[in-house]
């Protein structure tokens, strides 16, 4: 709410630096009156006023949002089980109309998704393009197969249970909350929210308050397309988030860090609440002499400084190849490096920047440690003003520097050499296990021995990040990476649960079953139970060997 003072006719607009827009008003005012104007979301951004006469006054009051505190929490809760337990998200029906409603969005608000991506972390807009197309694709995906998740899945039974039958019935988990990342805000938001329909839960979408503009895009979105009384946006920060955390969820989905993954698995275990942690590490790059080092840089590349300037937890984090070949892969980086984004990479329009000042500052903390600064071999340029830091290749930094401890998280890559390519698995294993791991070669051993020996969430050979695109593969951590998997079918189960289900009849009721256990109905429950055939066939004719 914004409450002028004016003392005489006047044109007064409003610029909202942050969105290049205009909003202008003229108010006609008598003496000693008051004129309140409301405009919506203008605590979001700053402005700057302007005034056509000097004979007027402007006092700006911003009224604050309704604080979300953990009352209204819980009301949001109530109301989405009421929904739920009515039985609203459970049918096929219903599942598909929202399904349907969500493509409908991503073909009518493509524009204002990019532009909103772009706002956010200047996201090129190709890159905004793999980030709608994939949420595009796990839609269409659902579509496709849901009729088929549904069905209940047939299981053989045991002669013990004769005569029978059984199946695996895939529920909902109920009313479960969504808190989704700012890397990838359209992406990490909407993919899980798209599973958790598809399995026919409530669900509550807590987006990152790191990309505000995608983050009011999908609150205004869901609102519009959306089915309200079953799927909620709650936008915030901290406060929202831990109101959130407060309550009894049937499930809890988190993407992010694995300091905030520890705080909301320790909320959910108030509750008993199962979660599913999407986190990160440091994602390793292994590169062998004996491969095809141009196509192996293009793609280290492409699943680095070309996803989100390396803000991406699969992005490759450090790189391991022997003391030997280290020259040559750095040379190689340099030249193609170059080509991508041109001889000042600060000016390229195809590099995404850091999300803020707080995530700049951490960067160059990594970058000026003094045991890490004389360690630039490429790059370490940076531009303050526009959170923008070029591509950087560092070698042979100390395993103890800071920026070997946490994951990197930005366009900063660490190469570490080895005497023997075989002692990047000791390298790797030595610390936390990884989302991902990468590998180079054409060694076909090696390959092998990388996948056996390498724990990592996904994996992927000859090739950086687009394991995640293939549907069939389950998208998650282990370890210090996260717990669970979503994706594709992966989606559907993560938000169900396998309810076993066995169906008998009233017939074949024996007498057997039931007490006093004499010894000759102990002579036959005693195979009967564990499934000795032939125990069984000699108890029922009378033989046995006691």
């Amino acid at each position: 709410m914004i409450s002028i003072k004016l003392l005489g006719d006047c044109r007064y607009s409003i610029v909202d630096d942050g969105a290049s827009r205009v909003f202008s008003y003229r108010f006609n005012t008598r003496k000693s009156t008051r004129t309140r104007v409301s405009l919506s979301n203008l605590a979001r951004t700053s402005y700057r006023f302007k005034c056509c006469s000097a004979s007027m006054s402007v006092v700006v009051e911003v009224e604050e949002k309704p604080k979300f505190d953990a009352g209204k929490a819980a009301l949001l809760v109530k109301e989405l089980r009421k929904s739920f337990n009515a039985g609203r998200t459970r049918s096929f029906e219903w599942r598909v109309r929202q399904l349907k409603s969500i493509e409908k969005m991503l073909e009518e608000k493509e524009k204002e998704i990019t532009e909103a991506l772009f706002k956010d972390l200047s996201k090129p807009g190709f890159e905004a393009f793999c980030e709608i197309s994939q949420v595009k694709s796990s839609c269409k995906l659902a579509l496709k197969e849901l009729s088929r998740w549904m069905i209940p899945e047939k299981v053989k039974t045991s002669f013990t249970t004769y005569p029978s039958s059984a199946e695996i019935v895939s529920e909902p988990l109920g009313v479960v909350l969504i808190i989704s990342a700012w890397n990838f805000p359209f992406l990490l938001s909407l993919d899980p929210v798209i599973g958790a329909i598809s399995a026919g839960n409530a669900v509550v979408l807590k987006p990152s308050e790191i990309a505000p503009a995608t983050s009011l895009l999908l609150s205004n979105f869901v609102e519009e397309y959306l089915d309200n009384s079953a799927i909620k946006v709650v936008e915030g920060a901290i406060d929202e988030t831990t109101a959130l955390l407060d309550q009894k969820w049937d499930g809890i989905l988190y993407t992010g860090s694995a300091i905030v993954g520890r705080i909301v698995m320790a909320a959910a275990a108030v509750h008993l609440t199962p979660v599913t942690l999407e986190l990160g590490g440091k994602c390793p790059a292994v590169v062998d002499s004996n491969s095809n080092l141009q196509v192996a840089v293009r793609r280290i590349i492409a699943g680095k400084w070309a996803c989100n300037n390396g803000q991406a937890c699969t992005g490759v984090d450090y790189i391991i190849t022997t003391k030997e070949f280290a020259p040559n892969l750095i040379h190689s980086l340099r030249i193609e490096l170059e080509k991508f984004f041109g001889k000042d990479p600060l000016k390229s329009k195809d590099i995404s920047r850091i999300v803020s000042s707080f995530h700049f500052a951490r960067l160059v903390k990594l970058l000026d440690e003094d045991k890490v600064s004389n360690k630039v071999v490429f790059g370490g340029q940076r531009d303050e003003k526009q959170l923008k830091i070029a591509p950087t290749i560092l070698l042979d930094v100390p395993d103890d520097a800071l920026i070997m401890q946490e994951e990197i998280f930005g366009p900063l890559v660490p190469i570490l050499t080895v005497e023997n390519l075989e002692d990047s698995i000791e390298v790797i294993n030595s610390k936390p296990k990884p989302l991902a791991a990468y590998l180079f070669t054409n060694d076909e051993q090696l390959k092998k021995a990388f996948v056996q020996n390498i724990s990592s969430g996904g994996m992927l050979i000859n090739d950086t990040i687009i394991h995640v695109v293939v549907d069939g593969l389950p998208f998650g951590g282990v370890g210090e990476s996260g717990m669970g998997s979503y994706h594709g079918k992966f989606s559907f189960d993560a938000f169900s649960h396998k309810k076993a289900v066995l169906y008998r009849s009233f017939d074949g009721d024996a007498s057997v079953r039931y007490p006093p256990y004499t010894p000759e109905k102990q002579k036959l429950l005693k195979p009967l139970i564990s499934g000795n055939i032939i125990a069984i066939i000699l108890a029922l004719i009378g033989w046995s060997k006691d």
